[in-house]
């Protein structure tokens, strides 16, 4: 076993990368950077680090905070790396690969999702750490940035050998001190969700059985493992809030020639994970039309709108898109992208939109509910269109934001609503029966159930998230405003920035 801890000081993330890849001996293969990721970008265009780097650099500008502060910020704090080997049958072993890395600790505990793909490496890590650190700071959730990973197909492997990989992942966090409610707390991401997160707390609990706290060191439970209702369709949600939103404002009205109503708008959404499937869901039922969908292999392209349930079943049962009843099947699944519509929501990987595609991006709103679809280079050219771009660190905040909601339950103990929701519907019908004898007419029980129902979870779920989305669109359109400029993007991150240095400068250092 291998294992690396980089401890970073501001501006040594080159050197800290030297120093990782001469440490684990061999070299740091991308499996991503193939024609998944690059099919849309030039050569020069950065990877997904630096895209996320070079909007940094271009928000400090404008942040009105020390370069001092601004470099500490910058850093990505510590990087965990590691390699075990696990037995897959009793001939073979294989040996995985897995990192963690701790963008920020200005304020703790340290938050972000955990992945298992083939395509993991510490430069994708890294960057979706810094990227957290923002997000977080963007919608006002108290955690640092992070993230983790590990190399591997999860679909390769059975239940059994993904858990046996899972703890054994975990046991190293919880050696290494990079897991627990008040340190870092994990989260489901690409190739993982409610199952594994069970298993990571479950490994955590038997290491510190002392901690009354366990269930919070990691988000994303199942419900009977102290998840919290509404957590799945999170991130889904919250980009159908943040683009309601954005819909309502004026200026993106004026650029984007679109009314407010999300109905009768035409959507087409890269990806039908868990984060495209429930945003595509949240948009057909408030009278979007969802024209097209686009899997790894291909897209489904139908300009009446397609069913996202029957596709969904349809996908579920046959592995594909194909065969989907008056659907146009389009081989080149990124193509669909090009096709015309309203709104576009990338909801897959990384660089989906570059300098050889942006050009043929016909949409008039682009919501980025996955983490850095489009290079900077292709960003601005949208932007200088009068494109309306919607960034990651502002539209996929909801599922961090649940995540932090979850957080609270298990360090409270009791789900939401538990303590309140009966003298809520008491008060209520007090109220109700007060209005009835003024009236002079009874409402029926059905009437009279609708008007004092209490919150359920979640309800309040759903509720924190849209006032949450609202304030942080709200507070990005603000600073746009007051920049003079519809580049969103870096609204956001100024707001992100800003936060981040009150906090860092207040605190002040213990060691310079």
């Amino acid at each position: 076993m291998v294992i690396a801890l980089l401890r970073r000081t501001p501006g040594s993330l080159t050197s800290a990368l030297r120093m990782h890849r001469a440490a684990v001996a061999t070299p740091v293969a991308r499996f991503m950077s193939t024609h998944a990721i690059n099919a849309a970008c030039e050569d020069h265009e950065p990877g997904f680090l630096g895209s996320v780097e070079t909007f940094y650099d271009r928000a400090a500008k404008l942040s009105g905070v020390s370069e001092k502060t601004l470099s500490s910020i910058k850093a990505v704090d510590s990087v965990l790396s590691v390699k075990f080997p696990v037995e897959i049958d009793d001939d073979t072993h294989v040996v995985i690969e897995g990192y963690r890395a701790q963008h920020s600790r200005h304020r703790l505990p340290s938050k972000g999702g955990i992945r298992f793909s083939d395509e993991v490496d510490l430069q994708e890590v890294e960057a979706l750490a810094s990227l957290m650190t923002f997000k977080c700071a963007v919608v006002d959730v108290p955690f640092g940035g992070a993230k983790g990973g590990v190399k591997l197909n999860p679909k390769k492997f059975t239940p059994a050998q993904l858990e046996k990989i899972t703890r054994r992942y975990t046991m190293e966090l919880c050696q290494k001190n990079f897991i627990g409610p008040g340190i870092d707390v994990p989260a489901p991401d690409v190739g993982t969700g409610p199952r594994e997160m069970s298993w990571i707390m479950d490994t955590y609990r038997q290491f510190n059985p002392q901690d009354v706290n366990a269930a919070g060191c990691v988000t994303g439970k199942p419900i009977s493992q102290g998840g919290v209702r509404g957590r799945n369709e999170a991130t889904g949600l919250g980009v159908y809030y943040g683009i309601r939103e954005f819909l309502q404002y004026p200026e993106v009205q004026k650029l984007s020639g679109l009314n407010g109503d999300i109905a009768g708008k035409t959507v087409i959404v890269q990806g039908f994970g868990n984060v495209g499937y429930w945003a595509a869901k949240f948009f057909e039922n408030n009278g979007a039309k969802i024209v097209g969908i686009a899997e790894h292999d291909v897209a489904a392209y139908d300009p009446n709108g397609l069913n996202i349930e029957a596709i969904f079943k349809h996908r579920s049962e046959k592995g594909t898109f194909r065969g989907f009843a008056n659907a146009e099947i389009i081989d080149n699944a990124i193509k669909v992208m090009e096709r015309e519509c309203d709104i576009l929501i990338p909801a897959a990987l990384e660089r989906q939109i570059g300098l050889k595609n942006v050009k043929n991006i016909k949409a008039k709103i682009i919501g980025e509910a996955a983490n850095g679809p489009i290079t900077p280079e292709a960003h601005d050219y949208l932007v200088s269109q009068g494109k309306v771009v919607i960034p990651d660190l502002l539209l996929n905040a909801g599922g961090v934001t649940v995540s932090y909601f979850e957080w609270l339950k298990n360090l409270s103990h009791v789900r939401f609503g538990r303590m309140s929701r009966k003298w809520e519907e008491a008060g209520k019908d007090k109220l109700l029966s007060l209005v009835e004898a003024n009236a002079g007419r009874q409402l029926t029980p059905q009437e009279r159930r609708a008007v004092i129902h209490g919150a359920e979870e979640h309800e309040l779920v759903y509720s924190g998230l849209e006032d949450t989305m609202i304030g942080a669109c709200e507070e990005t359109r603000a600073t746009a405003a007051a920049k003079g400029t519809n580049d969103f993007r870096t609204a956001a991150m100024v707001n992100a920035i800003q936060k981040i240095a009150t906090v860092t400068e207040q605190s002040g250092k213990m060691f310079l």
